[in-house]
């Protein structure tokens, strides 16, 4: 791994000091730099990589400075719309610094839902004009960054640096839980599980989730085809969830969402309220961090989702719910009616380390969930 003091050193001398985006496993030790060393204005961590473009655009615009913009590479999707359409050449030509993680690399083996994103990632740089350098040597890595700082002020447009693992991060997360009280994210699941078991339909939300969900029903003896797990595309879980509902209004559709997920497309909240899936049940499972990706500060306690959904439309309990007694009582007393219920749980840090990985065949899984879905 690069010594991140000396590339943020080198980084300032280049004139780069504003940073925005989202976090990366890839880029863990990158993105701590940032969140322990910089303030609020000169770092701020978007709610989704379009946002992150849109931020970077304005403040070039206000500054003349060159901002960097950090993402996975799953957030390509997200920021094609404003790359192509605001930052391009062709349109106002404004110049930024992109930093890449590389999920799904073809030299390494990755999960599923990574592999053709880690396949197209240089080809999409090239079909949208962005000139790109892979990290792959530490050695080389600041190097490489005076070359993209130089070409992106040189052509008035973007420029991408693609970072492999173990480059701008450790090869191992080391990750520290503060104490809590609250429940964690497995306990919560467990509490909802406990009051439907087989009488819902349960979708897990990006990242540790989907591994807690999947191995909760297994605890509790619940078939195939009663779960789906949202392995990618990133705070789309609910609107999976409404699709279900709105198909099935006679079986109840819970949801588990993470507080960076949901906070990341919240206009879901508001398709979901418009209509009207009494049936759905989103529930967010709300720490407060992008824990997956290293654990930096998300928004998810920094604003009140409940007010936020509760102005969309949704039911809810009218605060946020932090024990599974409250829990429990909230789904047994407001599940029927409708509009879809909301609850934003409290719930504290970490995964157990004995949590197996999530080992399934997702197009099994699809079929599962489909042929229950007939009954």
């Amino acid at each position: 791994m690069v010594n991140q003091k000396e590339l943020f050193d080198a980084l300032s001398e280049m004139g780069v000091d504003f940073f925005t985006g989202v976090p990366d496993s890839l880029l863990n030790d990158f993105c701590l730099y940032m969140t322990n060393n910089m303030t609020a204005k000169q770092h701020v961590m978007a709610a989704n990589e379009g946002n992150a473009i849109g931020i970077a655009a304005g403040h070039y615009m206000a500054t003349g400075k060159l901002p960097l913009v950090y993402m996975q590479n799953s957030g390509i999707g997200n920021a094609t719309n404003p790359l192509l359409s605001l930052t391009h050449d062709c349109v106002y030509g404004i110049p930024m610094l992109l930093v890449i993680g590389w999920r799904g690399d073809p030299s390494i083996n990755d999960h599923a839902q990574h592999k053709k994103q880690g396949e197209l990632t240089p080809v999409l740089m090239k079909d949208m004009d962005i000139p790109y350098e892979i990290l792959d040597d530490e050695n080389t890595v600041i190097e490489k960054f005076r070359w993209a700082a130089d070409k992106a002020r040189e052509i008035s447009s973007p420029v991408a640096l693609i970072a492999k693992k173990a480059i701008l991060t450790q090869k191992e997360k080391k990750q520290q839980y503060p104490e809590s009280p609250l429940m964690n994210r497995e306990e919560a699941i467990s509490a909802v599980i406990d009051v439907f078991g087989e009488d819902a339909i349960y979708l897990g939300t990006t990242g540790r989730a989907t591994r807690e969900v999947h191995e909760q029903l297994k605890m509790h003896g619940i078939g195939e085809g009663h779960e789906w797990q949202n392995v990618g595309s990133m705070g789309h879980v609910s609107s999976v969830g409404l699709g279900l509902a709105l198909g099935r209004p006679d079986k109840k559709i819970v949801v588990f969402d993470g507080d960076a997920a949901a906070v990341m497309h919240l206009g879901a909240f508001a398709t979901n309220c418009r209509y009207k899936a009494g049936n759905l049940i989103h529930i967010v499972l709300n720490n407060g961090v992008n824990e997956s990706v290293g654990g930096q500060k998300s928004s998810g306690q920094l604003i009140s989702i409940t007010d936020v959904a509760k102005a969309c439309g949704y039911r809810t309990p009218g605060h946020a719910v932090k024990t599974k007694e409250e829990l429990q009582q909230v789904l047994k007393t407001m599940c029927e009616g409708e509009m879809p219920l909301l609850i934003d749980v409290y719930v504290r840090q970490g995964i157990r380390s004995d949590m197996p990985k999530l080992a399934i065949d997702h197009k099994a899984q699809k079929e599962a969930l489909m042929n229950q879905m007939k009954k």
